[in-house]
């Protein structure tokens, strides 16, 4: 019989076929990621969320370090002088820009934004802390929250606030700004493919779509299940448009005066969205082993106590005792109040990679069930070889999760030369359209209104080719990349 808690747990999710958008909201409501918040726009992420969120911390904060990256941290509060310093990145913020105006009790001299990106503020550090060439390249990071005060909000993919990694750095060439700007994106890739098994196409964005202040941005664009394009990292070659508004400038080794090449380069926590979006199924959220804080979860199945308890229960410590390579990653669900069939659903809609099940009948001829979440699939297993066959059964689920998706992006992708085949392939199928365009900013934005479809990028992969814009019909020499997206 169900115990209370039980049924409280059992909230369908809607399935993706029926209505795509409940379906992510109750995938993240079941898997207990996050939760609106009582403040309009924001979220409050919980334990399983943030366990992601440290996971994508602990990985890339390794490999941004290994690059010669140093983590420090600047104010949240920016001076609203500093923004009006640089025209373009003002204009291209300025409607998202949380402002105070009024603290402890009076009107301040000078309004503050609540950091929506931190160019500014560290440009005027860097203006402080860079006199030679002796001080470059200067290689920072910082783990923070920012605010954008957006009108539209979803969980994890779009909210006021969101948590962030933003790296800035500066140098003393064009070329050493260029390699970095490019650098932290094949990082940014490799983590995405590696760890997250999402695929990702790289590429650079239009003039248009690239952030503003910078005069070049690169992006890692991956499709989610809905054929929509998800922006999951992008890296900026700033030039020296920040060098400039901030005088910081460096004596090079001939005594003469230049001004600094800047980059800055992020990712959000719109990746857990993206996670979500590419593995989770109809039964909840799947996570790649490589992404689960928690890996294997080992359950007791057993009608009586006594003796038959006592034997499932030391057959699990045994199993348990032979993943101890897993640290807290592999665990016994030994909760009394739930019933094991209570455990296989919460353990199954909060994404745990593997589960075991240890019953009577199993402890009688030394086995235990293996489960894998990415398909489902059951597997009776001896006791003995439990270590090596969980070591390989994780190795193939990241694999798997990476291949699964790879296969449906590629059947969503097309080749397209026709508009109106353009425009009834995402009327009907959205998906990745690779098609020629002209490079004038006018047929990007009749597209982008007649079709929702953005481009995404103009990606590294794509070879030179002749052809028309899509479009206009005009000669153009390279397919980009549109999608609608989030």
């Amino acid at each position: 019989m169900k115990t209370q808690e039980d049924k409280g747990k059992d909230k369908r999710v809607t399935p993706r076929a029926e209505d795509y958008s409940q379906w992510y909201l109750d995938v993240i409501e079941s898997a207990e990621l996050a939760e609106h918040a009582p403040v309009r726009g924001c979220m409050t992420i919980r334990p399983n969320g943030y366990a992601i969120w440290e996971r994508i911390q602990r990985v890339l904060d390794e490999e941004f370090k290994n690059t010669g990256v140093q983590n420090a941290y600047f104010p949240l509060f920016i001076p609203e002088s500093f923004f009006k310093k640089e025209a373009e990145h003002v204009k291209g913020f300025a409607p998202e820009i949380a402002v105070v105006t009024r603290a402890g009790g009076k009107e301040l001299e000078e309004p503050l934004a609540v950091r929506p990106t931190s160019e500014t503020i560290i440009g005027e550090a860097f203006s402080r802390w860079i006199q030679s060439h002796r001080d470059l390249p200067v290689l920072l990071n910082q783990w923070v929250n920012v605010v954008r005060w957006e009108m539209r909000t979803r969980l994890f993919l779009r909210t006021s606030e969101f948590l962030w990694q933003e790296g800035h750095t500066a140098h003393a060439t064009e070329e050493d700004a260029e390699k970095r700007t490019l650098q932290m994106l094949e990082i940014y890739r490799k983590f995405a493919e590696e760890v997250m098994a999402v695929p990702v196409i790289a590429g650079i964005k239009s003039d248009s779509e690239r952030f503003a202040g910078a005069i070049r941005t690169y992006t890692i664009e991956a499709m989610m299940q809905d054929g929509r394009a998800l922006q999951s990292g992008t890296s900026h070659n700033l030039g020296q448009n920040f060098g400039k508004a901030f005088d910081v400038t460096f004596l090079d080794e001939k005594g003469e005066r230049h001004f600094v090449w800047q980059t800055s380069w992020g990712v959000s926590t719109r990746l857990i969205g993206g996670l979500i979006m590419t593995h989770s199924d109809d039964k909840g959220l799947v996570l790649p082993p490589k992404m689960a804080s928690r890996k294997v979860v080992i359950i007791p199945i057993f009608k009586e106590d006594g003796d038959e308890k006592a034997r499932v229960t030391r057959s699990c410590k045994e199993i348990a005792d032979a993943l101890a390579f897993l640290g807290r990653e592999a665990f016994v669900d030994n909760r009394d109040q739930h019933t094991p069939g209570a455990k296989f659903h919460e353990w199954e809609k909060k994404g745990i990679p593997v589960r075991i099940e240890v019953g009577p009948k199993d402890v009688e001829k030394g086995e235990a069930v293996l489960v894998r979440r990415d398909t489902g699939e059951k597997t009776p297993v001896p006791v003995l070889e439990i270590k090596a066959r969980v070591e390989a059964l994780l190795e193939d689920m990241q694999k798997n999760l990476f291949d699964r998706a790879l296969e449906f992006q590629k059947a969503k992708s097309h080749r397209v030369d026709s508009y109106e085949k353009f425009k009834t392939i995402l009327e009907t199928a959205p998906g990745f359209l690779y098609a020629h365009w002209c490079g004038k900013a006018e047929c990007e934005k009749i597209v982008k209104e007649e079709t929702q479809a953005t481009i995404r990028c103009i990606p590294f992969e794509e070879k030179e080719e002749p052809g028309a814009c899509v479009k206009c019909g005009v000669t153009s020499k390279k397919r980009v990349l549109f999608a609608k997206a989030y």
